[in-house]
């Protein structure tokens, strides 16, 4: 098969996996070697949630021996198979990367043969680029659960970032829907970077040679594949970055790409709005000090798709505002909607120097729109404002804001965007571009 079509055929069927984000590893110091893998360097570019972007973003093969249920590329299926050698995804990586078409590699693969066989093929491919090649650019790669210990500890020294997808949040659904899937064998690779990294950071400082997943581990949920709530599923993500120390926990909405009598019934679109507010929650938990307590609750249990889960949590305990900006703590701030952790570092900044006013609220970052409903300033408050939790939902829920969550909970044959175009690149090969 062409490489071309292989190209086409695993670019495609990488699509449906949004785990991949990069983050700043400076290990750029050997001589000889290419790609900068800091912050500032050209291969990395963050979206405003963190995500990298510019990755070259490949299945090693979508020749799977499994029969998950939600998959495109469950051995079941009648579509094109294909499968890259090492050396091609390792030459197609340097390939694009000198032509700066990308700033990395996110390697993921179905399973072929079998786990070890699979992380083996894995393994050669980073080989061939770390140690043949001299590519010291980020890679970021799928660990094959269930693979031996030693594969994965291997493949460790080799990658910037590992990423064992959970696939379903929890053991009950991914039984029922990849029963070809061991439950516990995805949380082991888990544990197992966990510890390794505890280990490494022992270590004397001085110790040469490639660190181990020195950009940490993620891990991906798809949602909507399955019936748990919201709730239960940032209360899963918490216990995630508690246990195992995750960098990211990334939510998938469920594409129905299969028709099975186990998956849900879909008519209408993915579920893009729930994602979207599950990242929101994501976030509040790791930069504004939540608990999954307070996020969802027991009796209500998934999200207000028309309020984020901050503002929903504020206007649910209106009775802790509103907030004196001149004398709340911190951590108070943070509760605030409107405020984030950089504006509310410049609130205790400012304060020690001089007494805040109104007035000087938006220019420490504040945004006021958000914000007027919950706070106060030395006892003053903004005027013409109704103390009312549901004149504040009113408020903050405008028509305007309504349409667009609308137009995003109903977004239709949404397309990722290609990393390439197929004819472009040939004749880029070809020109010598």
């Amino acid at each position: 098969m062409e490489l071309t079509r292989k190209i086409e055929i695993l670019a495609e069927s990488a699509k449906y996996d949004v785990s991949c984000s990069s983050s700043g590893v400076a290990n750029n110091t050997r001589e000889g070697s290419v790609g900068s893998t800091a912050v500032s360097g050209i291969c990395h570019s963050f979206t405003p949630d963190g995500r990298c972007v510019s990755l070259l973003k490949l299945l090693f093969t979508n020749a799977c021996i499994f029969d998950c249920h939600y998959c495109i590329n469950r051995k079941s299926n009648a579509i094109p198979r294909a499968t890259f050698t090492p050396q091609e995804v390792a030459d197609l990586t340097m390939d694009f990367y000198m032509r700066n078409y990308i700033e990395g590699l996110f390697l993921s693969s179905a399973i072929i043969k079998n786990v070890d066989y699979t992380c083996e093929l894995l393994i050669k491919t980073l080989k061939i680029l770390r140690e043949e090649k001299g590519f010291r650019g980020y890679i970021h790669v799928k660990a094959i659960p269930g693979a031996d210990e030693k594969l994965i500890e291997e493949l460790g020294f080799l990658a910037d970032r590992m990423s064992v997808n959970v696939e379903l949040p929890s053991r009950e659904s991914l039984k029922l829907l990849a029963p070809d899937k061991d439950p516990y064998a995805l949380y082991k690779p888990m544990k197992q970077i966990t510890t390794k990294k505890k280990e490494e950071a022992f270590l004397p400082a001085v110790r040469k040679g490639p660190s181990f997943v020195p950009a940490g581990q993620s891990t991906q949920m798809i949602i909507g594949a399955s019936p748990e709530s919201d709730r239960s599923i940032v209360k899963i993500a918490e216990n995630l970055y508690q246990r195992y120390e995750l960098k990211r926990v990334y939510y998938s909405a469920y594409i129905p790409v299969n028709q099975d009598s186990l998956l849900p019934a879909v008519t209408t679109e993915p579920p893009l709005l729930r994602e979207h507010r599950l990242y929101q929650a994501d976030w509040l938990m790791r930069f504004y000090r939540f608990s999954a307590d307070e996020i969802l609750s027991d009796d209500k249990p998934n999200f207000n798709l028309y309020l984020d889960p901050k503002a929903n949590w504020a206007v649910q305990n209106y009775d802790r505002f509103p907030v004196d900006v001149q004398t709340a703590s911190y951590e108070l701030l943070l509760r605030v909607p409107g405020i984030g952790p950089k504006s509310a570092q410049n609130i205790v900044k400012a304060r020690k120097y001089y007494r805040l006013h109104l007035s000087d609220l938006k220019k420490l970052g504040i945004v006021i729109k958000r914000a007027q409903y919950f706070i106060a300033c030395n006892h003053e408050t903004p005027a013409g404002l109704i103390r009312d939790p549901e004149w504040v939902i009113t408020s903050l829920i405008s028509s305007k804001q309504y349409q667009t969550l609308k137009q995003l909970n109903t977004q239709s044959k949404a397309e990722q965007l290609s990393l390439f175009d197929v004819e472009r690149f040939e004749h880029a090969k070809g020109s010598g571009e």
